[in-house]
């Protein structure tokens, strides 16, 4: 299956009407950080009638400059973790919860293409999720390269944003993430 079908088959926005009406449902607020999905998360959820009543902010922080001084991320971690990393997503997702007085913070980081931008050692299609509420901030590492040579950019974002929500909802619902 080429990526772009398979991205039509995520039926992402199903995930996120049941999104939004879980935390509608359980009078959550939610709040987005997002690097390599560029806004993508946010744009999804606001789509959504009703979003308004649980949907805080959303931060697009593309640069380690709006990492460290918008959303707190440490330049520690930004130095000797990289922006590209489990720390930086938990980070992110922890610090724009708080930032938003929110229930649930979701972030993204990653490489999503093309591959001279991604570092030396790591491939393009290198994900981390990260999720943070009241009792717990916690990670998903995802890896796209593996999947196929065809992955491209925008099935790498279209496809985060899709695991990001269901994540979140998982959490939600769960309390485990899946």
């Amino acid at each position: 299956m080429k990526p772009e079908q398979h991205i039509k088959t995520l039926n992402i926005k199903l995930i996120t009407r049941e999104l939004v009406d879980v935390l509608s449902e359980k009078n959550l607020k939610i709040s987005t950080a997002e690097s390599c999905t560029g806004g993508l998360i946010s744009k999804l959820i606001t789509d959504i009638p009703g979003a308004s009543d649980v949907f805080e902010c959303g931060i697009c922080a593309y640069s380690n400059y709006i990492k460290k001084n918008l959303l707190s991320v440490s330049s520690r971690t930004l130095k000797n973790k990289s922006a590209v990393s489990k720390e930086t997503a938990m980070e992110m997702a922890a610090h724009v919860r708080l930032l938003a007085n929110a229930d649930i913070g979701i972030s993204t980081t990653g490489y999503a293409g093309p591959k001279n931008l991604a570092r030396l050692n790591e491939p393009v299609g290198l994900i981390y999720i990260g999720l943070s509420n009241m009792t717990k901030t916690t990670y998903l590492h995802l890896n796209f390269a593996s999947e196929s040579t065809n992955v491209n950019r925008n099935y790498i974002r279209v496809a985060t944003a899709y695991k990001a929500l269901s994540a979140a909802l998982d959490l939600i619902k769960t309390g485990v993430i899946k």
